[in-house]
């Protein structure tokens, strides 16, 4: 079967070529947009307002956080409530294969196009990186600007379509963030389940539901990967190791990482490979 977004995986990733400036613009009252024929590839992202792109007998409604990728050829077609002004940031750009072909728009255009992203505050720090980066002198400020452009294309591919996330998945996501970067601590359930403001019973099936794993098993997975770095990337003793991720001594890490990976730690360390 093949992968929704298998054009994404493609390798080599798409040259890209800056055909204009990354550019912002808040739209006149009166504005409206009927484009001619494009002759290149234009991203358009809406950091504020409300309005429509027509493009073809698709209607796309257009809120802070829309983007679309407009294709060579496409005739969009936009308007705005002249009370809640559009404030857009865009960039025309051209896409190339190693062979200097112009890729195919099916690999360009994302297949939730026009939907954009839930997570707008990277969405914004790309659009202001991108045209801070334009004014400034250098082949390394020029890179930037072709990354970040980069950058937003993957972001539309992945997050496209997908709904923000409610106030419960917000706090699920911070959560296992904080345990991965910090899994020594001693974290506990009833208080993870508060900071979630649900009931330890609730908090566990969500959680559960949200990364694949109960939370006791996320912690120990968080706890055995960082264990597993500190092996191969210092000299830190297997106890110092154990003490560090919060368990009561060496024997039971052994145990538990051995449970984990199938080596004890000593294999990870003298150059093995858990499976």
């Amino acid at each position: 079967m093949t992968h929704p977004y298998s054009a994404l995986l493609d390798w080599p990733p798409p040259r890209l070529r800056a055909v204009s400036p990354p550019t912002y613009w808040r739209c006149e009252p009166a504005w409206s947009w009927d484009s001619p024929p494009l002759g290149e590839y234009l991203l358009w992202c809406v950091l504020d307002g409300v309005g429509t792109v027509r493009l073809g007998d698709r209607r796309i409604p257009l809120t802070a956080g829309s983007c679309a990728v407009f294709a060579p050829g496409d005739t969009p077609r936009a308007r705005h409530d002249p009370r809640r002004r559009l404030l857009v940031f865009g960039q025309h750009f051209d896409a190339y294969d190693a062979a200097g072909a112009r890729i195919a728009a099916d690999r360009i255009v994302p297949p939730h196009n026009g939907s954009g992203t839930p997570d707008r505050t990277l969405l914004t720090a790309l659009a202001r990186r991108a045209e801070t980066a334009h004014r400034q002198p250098g082949r390394y400020a020029e890179r930037q600007v072709l990354l970040c452009l980069e950058q937003l294309l993957c972001l539309l591919w992945t997050d496209g379509g997908r709904p923000a996330p409610g106030p419960v998945d917000a706090a699920l996501d911070e959560i296992a963030r904080e345990v991965r970067q910090d899994p020594g601590r001693r974290w506990t359930i009833p208080e993870l389940a508060a900071r979630a403001a649900l009931s330890r019973a609730q908090f566990t099936r969500r959680f559960r539901a949200h990364t694949g794993l109960p939370p006791a098993r996320y912690l120990i997975q968080a706890r055995i990967d960082r264990a597993q770095e500190l092996l191969t990337q210092t000299t830190m003793s297997a106890a110092r190791i154990a003490h560090a991720l919060g368990y009561p001594d060496a024997a039971y890490f052994t145990r538990q990482y051995r449970q984990v990976t199938g080596v004890p730690p000593s294999r990870t360390r003298a150059g093995g490979t858990p499976r």
